[in-house]
């Protein structure tokens, strides 16, 4: 059943993924939650039934813009790989502070039933970025990371702005193997 008062659950939304980014998922109780709102534990609960369905509305959103991502990215990982890792940086931005409490709290992803489907997209985007070859492999999985270590790393827009282009630029040298050149390199910006 829709809940009708979306703006207080929203407001939970948000409240949540900053404490969960801060805090971590299991170090975060409904209760202070419901404190930091000013609302009572049965409010909450009236949007959210358990801290597991809280978690599910979060992750959601993130799960529908990879799938989103890599439909987008699919054709052109082999033809403008700086397209795609910029796009994977922009994708890392939009979802920062839920990667950030991801991080703090692995085994989340494991509770949402979410292990497999991250696995089973990084996997994808390896794969349709380099190939198959496990060296080739190794240096798509260190460029994601990296990228996506940046966004955590360094917060505040106004830093993610100014490090997207150099994060990108290492990303592509890490992704390109010696003595094959980048595909969507651009004049100045060195790939290898």
């Amino acid at each position: 059943m829709p809940r009708l008062n979306t703006d207080t659950r929203e407001e939970v939304k948000t409240v949540a993924l900053r404490l969960f980014s801060t805090r971590g998922f299991e170090q975060t109780s409904l209760r202070e939650i419901a404190e930091e709102l000013g609302i009572t534990k049965a409010a909450l609960y009236y949007h959210f039934t358990s801290k597991r369905d809280l978690l599910s509305a979060l992750t959601a959103p993130l799960v529908e813009d990879l799938q989103g991502f890599l439909a987008d990215v699919e054709v052109k990982a082999r033809t403008d790989q700086r397209a795609v890792l910029e796009a994977y940086f922009d994708m890392c931005v939009r979802h920062r502070q839920l990667f950030a409490g991801l991080l703090r709290d692995v085994q989340v992803l494991s509770e949402l039933d979410l292990v497999n489907t991250m696995i089973q997209w990084r996997t994808r985007l390896d794969v349709m970025l380099v190939g198959e070859d496990p060296a080739d492999r190794v240096r798509a999985v260190v460029a994601l990371g990296g990228l996506q270590d940046c966004v955590i790393l360094f917060p505040g827009d106004e830093v993610i702005g100014a490090i997207r282009e150099q994060a990108v630029d290492a990303a592509l040298r890490a992704l390109t193997a010696p003595g094959r050149p980048a595909t969507g390199v651009r004049p100045g910006h060195p790939a290898g």
